[in-house]
């Protein structure tokens, strides 16, 4: 294996965060991802697609490769669930991989393009940003200013989200404080900003039903802003 390069997360948290600050983030848009089958070995998957594809490659190596407008390729694997991400770019059949784009084909998937990667109840897209606060914005007057960057918007995906609410919303008229507090503090989801928001307008949603009983509201210190620290890689 290439010194720097590594591709078995340690964990759903890691695998997640390696998708969004070590991919996406970077220009690897295109996807493939799949679940290796019970009983079938997933070593024998990473042999083969580290074989097939130029994956193995220092931070150097990639970067010479895209100044040459080539295609790098990345695979990351928790357990039996994998995903093998490339940026846009051409191929050089003297290095000796296949193309990924051509042979992967039909499988490919643009996360950049409305096909948001989805894992463990998560949803990786890279999107335009919103509008700019006005101490974000290079000129701070004016109407509001259009944020022309793509960003990585991780959100909890629909439908875990829709359950997380049937049950929120559920007792919201029949649960104590405390309840909803451990709730919301141990939803299964790391707090990005998009995920923040969708838990705040929730929060907001359980209060409103909370008040027509004159109950209660819930504070929204119950929603963690910090991610937890974890080991991306074995």
């Amino acid at each position: 294996m290439t010194k720097h390069f590594n591709y078995l997360a340690t964990s759903r948290e890691g695998f997640i965060q390696q998708i969004v600050s070590g991919w996406v983030r970077n220009g690897y848009v295109f996807y493939v991802q799949g679940l290796v089958p019970a009983g079938k070995d997933p070593r024998k998957l990473d042999e083969k697609l580290l074989f097939r594809y130029p994956i193995e490659m220092t931070a150097g190596r990639r970067y010479s490769r895209k100044q040459r407008d080539l295609a790098n390729v990345a695979y990351l694997r928790f357990e039996r669930h994998w995903i093998m991400l490339a940026t846009r770019g051409g191929h050089d059949p003297s290095e000796g991989f296949l193309d990924w784009h051509r042979t992967e084909g039909g499988n490919v998937r643009n996360c950049k393009a409305g096909q948001p990667i989805q894992f463990f109840g998560y949803s990786i897209s890279y999107v335009r940003g919103g509008y700019l606060l006005n101490r974000e914005r290079s000129q701070p007057t004016g109407g509001p200013e259009q944020d022309r960057k793509h960003r990585v918007r991780v959100q909890i995906a629909r439908d875990a989200f829709r359950e997380l609410k049937a049950e929120l919303l559920g007792n919201a008229r029949s649960r104590r404080p405390e309840w909803f507090a451990q709730k919301f503090w141990n939803v299964p989801f790391e707090p990005y900003a998009p995920i923040r928001k969708q838990l705040l307008g929730l929060l907001r949603e359980v209060n409103a039903s909370r008040k027509t009983v004159g109950l209660a509201t819930i504070s929204p210190d119950v929603i963690r802003y910090q991610q937890r620290k974890v080991k991306v890689f074995q």
